[in-house]
């Protein structure tokens, strides 16, 4: 997410690990990752203009589309069907989740269809010998796909009505895409906006289809949420939160500030809360049919959960996702109340909805290292693949060499607010730490970097290195794995020892361990293995090295 390093000074004067992290927590905890007011006026801006487009593209049938009689047409199918339409098109151009600088994205704010326009661009081929569809960089028939779905969305927010010829050229051409980069298939979140599309094209009734999809949103959400690790996430996500002004309140968030950020029982209780509402929604509005007190029940539970998650403003920039996911819950459940989610019609479509609400998540939680986290709907659960890339000293400047739409977040800062490069960068690495998950960089640091100090390495996160040479990020930590290392080692030529990275797996559903790898760009796989959970919750944040036996 972000980089560590306290450039201009000297690399003598740089604190270590445990000082950096120990400050950034302290820090973090009480003014959390410190973007200032306009970088949230920015995305409202932006998630106001979106509305206004959606609008726009609803005007195109007539009746529709005015603000002042928005009550009046909310409710109509193609509203809908367009939200969805245009929810796809905004993410997989890269306007939506992690974009603008809640994004960590300064300059360019959005960088997805820059990459993904531009031939010669690294991308992740899911099978790399496959002929015209495989290899490590971007090809003209990769940019002539993209561009065409990006066209086909285009096409049907323009039409009067939706039907077949509008969504079969959408439908097709995404998993077409998906062969060249399956990048371009995550960002257009195959998962969720991807799969309404297939309901509104394959199903007898669209609608009941759709119930089914944003059930499963919501169910396997709660389940991913029962690990311990997300009783750190409520916590981390509540203090950065800039209208959370108590620091009192900051501080009661954990065990006892500063010495031990172990998540309190109120934190632990509000991550509680949140699973509750992820089960209790979906659970209770399966079965609803009519207007009546279940009903009502079950979206006080909706707008309680996705209203808390809006309410925090958290890092990601993830408002367009949850705003998309109220109305949904609006128009599903009390705009069609009486249609039955058995009311699918479609062998084709049901067997396309085990698949995808069933099998993917359920092996996805399961397996993880299998399924991106996305496609298992395993959304902000503190149980994510992470990596942590490790350059010596410069050596990150010859990721120049790389076509990519913009620089490391480092350059950026430095770039445009050098005041503040210092102190974000420091946050963003105990952000990292804060959570379970991130305690593994402590422990395996000194593995990485064997007998040289943390002191002459730049650590950059991985989700900071996808961003800057993939194009895109969204948490998915596979996307910054050993194969970004390898397209980024083919065009670098790291030399041994220049570039190391620590891989840390999630947490299977049915496990208490994180597999974790570290890897030298030239040399490959060093050492890989397993650390339980218990062992994490041992460890503080800036912990660095195995604990003494007296810890």
């Amino acid at each position: 997410m972000n980089v560590l390093s306290v450039e201009p000074h000297p690399e003598s004067s740089r604190p270590d690990f445990s000082t950096l992290v120990r400050a950034g927590c302290e820090d973090y905890v009480l003014k959390g990752i410190g973007l200032p007011i306009a970088a949230y006026v920015f995305h409202a801006v932006k998630l106001a203009l979106l509305v206004l487009a959606w609008m726009y593209f609803c005007s195109f049938t007539p009746g529709l589309g005015s603000p002042t009689h928005f009550f009046a047409w909310w409710a109509e199918g193609i509203a809908f069907q367009k939200a969805f339409l245009f929810a796809c098109l905004v993410e997989v151009l890269g306007f939506g989740c992690m974009s603008g600088p809640l994004g960590f994205r300064i300059w360019p704010p959005f960088t997805a269809f820059l990459h993904f326009l531009r031939p010669g661009t690294i991308k992740l081929a899911p099978f790399p010998n496959l002929p015209l569809f495989g290899g490590r960089t971007r090809t003209w028939l990769d940019v002539g796909l993209y561009a065409a779905f990006i066209a086909s969305l285009v096409r049907a927010l323009i039409a009067p009505e939706i039907g077949a010829f509008q969504l079969v050229p959408i439908v097709v051409l995404l998993p077409l895409c998906g062969l060249g980069d399956k990048t371009v298939v995550l960002a257009a979140r195959v998962e969720h906006h991807f799969a309404m599309i297939v309901c509104f094209l394959l199903a007898g009734n669209w609608i009941a289809a759709c119930k089914a999809v944003q059930l499963a949103i919501w169910f396997w959400a709660g389940v991913s949420k029962l690990t311990v690790a997300f009783g750190y996430v409520v916590p981390v996500m509540t203090v950065n939160n800039p209208l959370f002004k108590s620091p009192s309140l900051r501080r009661r968030m954990f065990v006892s500030y500063p010495g031990d950020l172990t998540p309190s029982r109120l934190g632990v209780a509000m991550a509680h809360a949140g699973t509750f509402l992820e089960f209790a929604a979906p659970l209770t509005l399966l079965c609803v049919t009519h207007s009546g007190p279940l009903l009502v029940l079950g979206m006080i539970f909706v707008v309680m959960l996705h209203g808390f998650i809006l309410s925090n403003m958290p890092a990601g920039a993830v408002f367009e996702w949850n705003l998309v996911s109220l109305y949904a819950a609006f128009f599903l459940f009390v705009g069609h109340t009486q249609v039955s989610l058995l009311d699918v019609g479609s062998l084709p479509l049901a067997l396309y909805l085990l698949v995808v609400l069933i099998a993917l998540p359920l092996l996805g939680n399961l397996v993880p290292s299998r399924v991106s986290f996305l496609v298992a709907m395993r959304y902000y659960a503190g149980n994510w693949a992470w990596n942590a890339w490790l350059f010596r000293g410069a050596s990150y400047k010859k990721l120049d060499r790389v076509k990519r739409a913009s620089p490391l977040l480092r350059e950026q800062l430095q770039r445009f607010a050098p005041d503040e490069a210092g102190s974000m960068d420091s946050r963003g690495m105990a952000f990292r730490s804060l959570h379970l998950q991130g305690r593994t960089l402590g422990l395996l640091l000194p593995r990485a970097i064997s007998d040289r100090p943390f002191e002459e390495y730049n650590y950059v996160d991985g989700e900071n290195v996808a961003a800057s040479v993939l194009g895109w990020n969204f948490g998915e930590g596979h996307l910054c794995d050993e194969r970004l290392l390898e397209c980024v080692q083919a065009q670098c030529n790291f030399e041994e020892g220049e570039l190391r990275a620590i891989m840390v797996e999630s947490q299977p559903l049915l496990g208490s361990t994180l597999h974790w790898r570290i890897v030298d760009a030239q040399r490959g796989l060093l050492e890989e293995g397993y650390v339980g959970l218990d062992e994490l919750k041992k460890r503080a944040p800036w912990d660095y090295g195995p604990l003494r036996s007296n810890d």
